[in-house]
């Protein structure tokens, strides 16, 4: 059996803790936020959302990780940098439904195949992408920064942008799936 596309795409893909500048747009990003979406999703309730932030929005995010970390000065400064390393940050959101059939739980399961499912798409589009998250990403203050409802809550983020000219390639070490696949 030949591996398949989506397949050598799982394997192809990298994180890129470095980016450029570059960064897709609304427009770009439309296309590949739907194909993310065809996760599955029980009862297709959709309990995600995904916030683009760009220029400021990033300051005020990393304003926020400070804040939460209760650093000050040079420490604070080096941790409010942190959300500057790309153009555009991606905040996948859980945002869950009301379900008697469905737990929240697995609507944040949805929300994280979403994250991951993005990560792929972007990355088979070309762009540098590395998913993010830390102790401070559930907290209050950076709940607010990203304006989040009380029953939302953040899983991380997709740093994205452009590949850089020394981009990693090759093929990751191979995992062996016999010593992950049980039979009862």
């Amino acid at each position: 059996m030949t591996e398949g596309p989506a397949a050598h795409a799982m394997r192809r893909r990298r994180s890129h803790s470095s980016v450029t500048d570059a960064a897709p747009t609304r427009r770009e990003l439309l296309p590949l936020i739907e194909a993310a979406a065809s996760v599955a999703d029980h009862a297709s309730l959709r309990p995600w959302r995904v916030i683009a932030l760009r220029g400021e929005a990033r300051e005020r995010l990393g304003r926020a990780l400070a804040e939460a970390a209760g650093l000050e000065g040079s420490a604070a400064e080096k941790l409010a940098a942190k959300p500057l390393r790309a153009p555009l940050l991606l905040a996948v959101v859980v945002s869950p439904k009301p379900s008697h059939k469905v737990p929240v739980w697995e609507q944040e399961a949805v929300a994280s195949g979403v994250a991951h499912a993005l990560n792929l798409v972007l990355d088979e589009a070309g762009w540098g992408v590395m998913w993010r998250t830390g102790v401070h990403a559930r907290s209050g203050p950076v709940h607010r920064a990203h304006e989040l409802a009380p029953d939302e809550h953040l899983l991380g983020w997709l740093y994205v942008g452009g590949r850089p000219a020394k981009a990693k390639t090759g093929r990751r070490k191979t995992v062996s799936a016999k010593d992950y696949l049980t039979t009862l």
